[in-house]
């Protein structure tokens, strides 16, 4: 007979989950002090945000105080699509190029819980994708997803590291996994040897403001650092090169989520068309999208920057 945490796996993965694992919501004490060393060497850089309620961070009681078990997902997001190489537009991470992947881990999630209530009215929980004061990786890793890969994303052998991760505080006690995933990152270097801005300045820790993915979508300045100015490669929001250049991306496969498909068949965006951009064709244009998240100045400027 299976048990709960098993019967809720089978579960998360009908649901479209690529993979699922379930902890104890121990403190995250070790990894919580790396993240201070990290914030401390400013590493940050302007997302003051990542300094709040650090203690939250590291211990999940404290944002759901009645938590027993911690439910980590995986929700693939690759597909099988390549950029264009024409230099009048500017090229979007994978990630963004479908619906924005908060609402849609969100939405699974949620559909997840009810079902975990509606067989145990005891059940509660409280979602986290990404906003909440989560240590998302550092669940990933404990869950047993996968290893934090030298480019500080979790990589799973299974399906690389194309994958949005979500977690579901429950007040529950289940079964946990012990096991993790063992660092097979070896002695490969490749994610630090292809970053053009040098931003992964050791194995495992990037500084943020040398990052394009960082100062395309959240640096909030006028104008770019020259470094990255002088090494955009054509990217226009986030980039992806570390996992592009990653061996264990090999093992790939296309999402079944077929909202993460690029939406209007765009993987880039047309930079004569973002200058000439309103506010309000911006707001209908990426309505749910994770594009928004660097607003309409931000995407004007990172064209501008382009030219």
């Amino acid at each position: 007979m299976r048990t709960f945490a098993e019967t809720i796996k089978l579960k998360a993965s009908e649901i479209g989950f690529s993979k699922v694992g379930i902890v104890a919501p121990e403190p995250l004490w070790t990894e919580g002090a790396r993240l201070s060393d990290w914030l401390g060497r400013g590493f940050h850089g302007e997302m003051a945000w990542m300094e709040r309620e650090p203690e939250k961070r590291s211990d999940p009681r404290l944002l759901f105080p009645e938590a027993r078990s911690i439910v980590v997902v995986a929700l693939n997001y690759f597909t099988p699509h390549q950029h264009e190489p024409n230099s009048s537009f500017g090229k979007v991470s994978r990630y963004a190029w479908g619906d924005d992947y908060h609402d849609v881990v969100r939405e699974k999630l949620t559909e997840l819980l009810f079902w975990i209530e509606s067989q145990d009215p005891s059940a509660e929980g409280k979602i986290c994708v990404d906003t909440a004061p989560m240590m998302d990786k550092a669940w990933a890793v404990r869950a047993g997803l996968g290893w934090l890969g030298k480019h500080s994303n979790v990589i799973t052998k299974e399906i690389g590291s194309w994958f949005f991760i979500g977690s579901l505080l429950l007040n529950i006690e289940l079964d946990y996994d012990t096991e993790t995933v063992e660092d097979h990152c070896g002695t490969c270097t490749a994610c630090l040897d292809a970053c053009p801005t040098n931003a992964i300045v050791e194995p495992y820790v990037v500084d943020s403001r040398k990052c394009i993915s960082y100062a395309t979508i959240e640096l909030r300045d006028e104008t770019f650092p020259h470094d990255i100015t002088e090494n955009l490669d054509g990217w226009i929001y986030g980039c992806d090169i570390c996992q592009d250049v990653c061996p264990w991306n090999r093992f790939e496969q296309p999402t079944d989520e077929k909202r993460f498909e690029p939406r209007n068949g765009e993987k880039s965006l047309d930079l004569d068309s973002l200058a000439e951009m309103d506010h309000g064709e911006y707001v209908t244009r990426f309505r749910r999208s994770a594009i928004k998240r660097t607003k309409l100045s931000g995407l004007k400027r990172n064209a501008r920057a382009l030219k």
